[in-house]
C-alpha cells in the first residue's frame, strides 16, 4: 500500500514514517507544510527548512507547500497537495491530539484514502524511550513550558533526558513526549536514514521564558 507521510522533521513525524515501514506500508513521499507563522494549529515550524535536506537523508521525494498557518484554512491546503497524490493513505506522527488526528481523517476521507496513525495511544514514555532504542539521534530545538530552561535548548534525547523529562512531568504536570507543545524536536539520524544530518552553524534565541534553536548551516553526511 502506498502511502505519504507528514514529515515535520521532528522526532514524532520520524517515527511514526519508521512504524509505517516497520508495518510493510510503501512510504512513496513526505509531505511538509511550511507555515508562514511559528503559531501554526496543525504544523510544526521551527527548522522546517531542513525538511528538504532530511528527506534527501531519507531517501525519500519531498512534496512541500506554503500555508498561512490560519486554523482550518491551512488543512485546504493540506488536502491540495495530497489529491495530486498516487496514494492510498496517509501517515501522521499524532500520539494524543484529537485536533490532530480528526482533522487528518477528516481529509483522507474527502480524499478516499486511509489515514493511518501508528502512534496514536500509545504509552508516551515508552515511546520516547523506543525512539532512543532503535537509533534515532534526536535533539530538543524549542522549549515553552515551565520546567525547560535555555539548557535544553540543542539537548539530545537519551535515557538521562528522558528521566529528566519525567521528574519535570510530576513538578510542572507537563506533557513529556511534548505532545502538548511543551517542547520541539529534530531528528538528526536514525534507522530511516541513509545520511545524517550534521549541524554546522546554529543560534539559540531565548526569551525570557521559552526559546528556540534556529539551524543556520546544515550538511548531509
Amino acid at each position: 500500500m502506498k502511502v505519504a507521510a507528514l514529515f515535520s522533521g521532528g522526532k514524532d513525524s520520524a517515527f511514526a514514517i519508521y512504524m509505517a515501514k516497520q508495518s510493510g506500508l510503501n512510504v512513496t513521499h513526505l509531505v511538509s507544510l511550511f507555515p508562514e507563522k511559528e503559531n501554526s494549529w496543525m504544523f510544526h515550524s521551527i527548522n522546517i527548512h531542513l525538511t528538504e535536506m532530511l528527506a534527501e537523508g531519507i531517501n525519500i521525494p519531498l512534496i512541500k507547500k506554503q500555508t498561512q498557518g490560519e486554523k482550518e484554512k491551512e488543512l485546504e491546503d493540506l488536502k491540495d497537495v495530497l489529491k495530486d497524490l498516487k496514494i492510498d493513505g496517509v501517515v501522521s506522527g499524532a500520539i494524543a491530539s484529537e485536533y490532530q488526528r480528526i482533522r487528518v481523517e477528516k481529509i483522507c476521507n474527502k480524499l478516499g484514502i486511509k489515514s493511518f496513525t501508528p502512534l496514536w495511544g500509545k504509552n508516551q514514555e515508552e515511546i520516547l524511550v523506543e525512539i532512543v532504542d532503535v537509533g534515532f539521534e534526536v535533539i530538543i530545538v524549542g522549549v515553552f513550558a515551565e520546567g525547560l530552561d535555555e539548557s535544553w535548548l540543542g539537548k539530545k534525547l537519551d535515557k538521562k533526558s528522558i528521566n529528566e523529562l519525567i521528574e519535570i512531568k510530576r513538578k510542572y504536570l507537563i506533557n513529556e513526549a511534548g505532545e502538548g507543545g511543551e517542547f520541539e524536536t529534530l531528528v538528526l539520524d536514525g534507522p530511516i536514514f541513509k545520511k545524517k544530518l550534521v549541524l554546522d552553524e546554529i543560534v539559540k534565541e531565548w526569551r525570557r521564558d521559552h526559546g528556540v534553536l534556529r539551524v543556520k548551516k546544515a550538511h548531509l553526511e
